[in-house]
């Protein structure tokens, strides 16, 4: 895919300027900063009437050993909440603003939050102490996720001593029921499994 993008509505969406597809077909400039995260850059002087005057070499805009260098320290989406494995990069300050693409400039994001900061308002800022800030559209910071509890090294020896501890005794027919094809008594499961309902 190749989208052709004015500079001045690439650096900022507000500012005037065209973001094609090479077929003619138009796309939003915050469409196009997103998809050239993970794309190669050529840029394109042109004068006035519109004929190339320079083109500059093909560059990749975060470079492999720096891609993994960014999975390895975030490990996923870091969008509260999310954490999905599977990312992008994102400059926290667009290369176009003159971020550059450096360790400490990269988020990796998932495709769903990475259009949400881009093209649904949301912000974020890295922090003097190396954390991200995440904000909602309308400044408000979004909510810090507690992190998820730490599994145990043998989850299923840990999980047998807890039930040995409260008295459970779990064996293979533990789940089995023991309905036998009976019509539901509707007002002994009501009263069995809704509280109030004594």
């Amino acid at each position: 895919m190749v989208v052709h993008v004015d500079a001045p509505a690439l650096v900022d969406s507000d500012q005037p300027g065209q973001s094609i597809l090479e077929d003619g077909a138009r796309v939003s400039a915050e469409t196009s900063r997103r998809l050239e995260r993970d794309a190669s850059r050529v840029v394109m002087q042109h004068r006035l009437d519109g004929r190339v005057v320079e083109v500059a070499a093909r560059t990749r805009t975060i470079p492999p050993a720096l891609r993994r260098a960014l999975h390895h320290r975030d490990w996923g989406c870091r969008f509260p909440g999310c954490g999905l494995r599977f990312g992008q990069g994102h400059h926290i300050r667009h290369w176009a603003q003159g971020g550059p693409t450096t360790l400490s400039n990269l988020a990796l994001l998932c495709r769903r939050h990475h259009r949400a900061v881009h093209e649904e308002g949301y912000q974020v800022d890295r922090q003097p102490d190396g954390e991200l800030r995440f904000r909602r559209p309308d400044g408000r910071p979004l909510p810090e996720v507690p992190p998820s509890p730490k599994v145990p090294r043998d989850p299923v020896n840990v999980l047998r001593a807890q039930h040995a501890a409260e008295g459970r005794v779990l064996h293979a027919r533990t789940a089995t029921p023991s309905w036998l094809g009976e019509r539901l008594n509707v007002a002994w499961a009501i009263d069995v499994l809704h509280p109030l309902a004594r």
